[in-house]
């Protein structure tokens, strides 16, 4: 079975395809390098330099005629869909609807979609989220993935394109690139390692659902074959503050620094966790790795990258 994994050089599609690897598909990898980096690329898959919203991505579905499309390729910063709404609606929806009917016209069996948990749901009414919470997105970033998973059932009712919709929380771990898309782990150990202050937006007390990638790798792989037309959250249902993340890591790299407070952020929500009862019971999921040792694996990452110690 061959795999289109769109974004697969970037921070969460590079480990998903890593994963798919060595459960046995053949992997074919489509990412723009904007954010992605090439060596993120797992040797043994195909690599295509090409945007997904490219005439050029018709070549590679002609070419490789991949049975599933496993979709990760966004622009995924929070800050900027606020700033530019434009840029964050072409690439979210014109991008995927594109992938859409290349995957229509070459009879792909399925899209795994990665969505936002984090972003879609906006402020919360209840907290764990759950799968029925109303959808009220406070960026555009929120609303253009929410949209898609409309287009995709569009097409599993008019042309029978079977999918599945992953809704993530805060994803951390290795390869996640703290001068690019981002994330509060990456930013705080890249900043601590060098001895610097991180800032934290606000006062620290929003809080997160934070999720080790290799978990949401495991995630992924039982989307193959599991769950079809239906929208699972993928989170640990706990919430953790940002200061109480800045302690741990502080903690674990052993340095002796403080915060710095800067203005709240437009755009995001104030707390956030999401359930994972829907997909435990479909496909027996829950996250197996702790907040403790998921970021300890996390900070090994990146001294052995400063080391020079090659791909991980």
């Amino acid at each position: 079975m061959k795999v289109l994994v769109t974004g697969g050089a970037g921070f969460i599609g590079s480990n998903v395809v890593d994963g798919l690897i060595e459960a046995g598909y053949e992997v074919v990898v489509v990412d723009n390098l904007v954010t992605g980096r090439r060596e993120n690329v797992n040797p043994k898959a195909r690599f295509y330099e090409v945007d997904i919203l490219s005439p050029e991505l018709e070549e590679v579905f002609e070419r490789e005629r991949p049975d599933y499309v496993n979709h990760h390729a966004a622009q995924i910063n929070v800050r900027r869909s606020v700033e530019d709404p434009l840029y964050d609606a072409k690439v979210n929806v014109l991008g995927s609807v594109n992938l859409l009917e290349l995957c229509r016209r070459y009879g792909v069996k399925k899209v795994i979609y990665a969505s936002s948990g984090g972003a879609v749901y906006g402020e919360p009414e209840y907290l764990p989220v759950d799968e029925d919470h109303p959808i009220r997105p406070l960026s555009p970033y929120g609303v253009s993935k929410h949209a898609v998973e409309h287009y995709l059932h569009f097409y599993a009712v008019n042309y029978g394109l079977r999918y599945t919709v992953l809704r993530y929380p805060n994803i951390y771990g290795p390869r996640q690139d703290p001068r690019g898309e981002a994330g509060v782990v990456a930013i705080f150990t890249d900043k601590m390692l060098k001895g610097e202050r991180p800032v934290i937006f606000g006062d620290g007390t929003q809080t997160r659902d934070y999720v080790y990638v290799g978990d949401i790798v495991t995630a992924n792989l039982l989307a193959m074959e599991k769950g079809d037309g239906e929208i699972y959250n993928v989170g640990t249902a706990v919430e953790t503050s940002v200061n109480e993340l800045f302690r741990m890591l502080r903690e674990i790299i052993g340095v002796d620094l403080e915060p710095i407070y800067g203005e709240r952020r437009l755009g995001e929500v104030y707390r956030i966790c999401v359930t994972n009862d829907k997909i435990y019971r479909d496909f027996g999921w829950k996250p197996q790795t702790s907040l403790r040792e998921g970021l300890e694996r996390t900070v090994e990452y990146y001294l052995r990258e400063k080391r020079g110690e090659g791909r991980a």
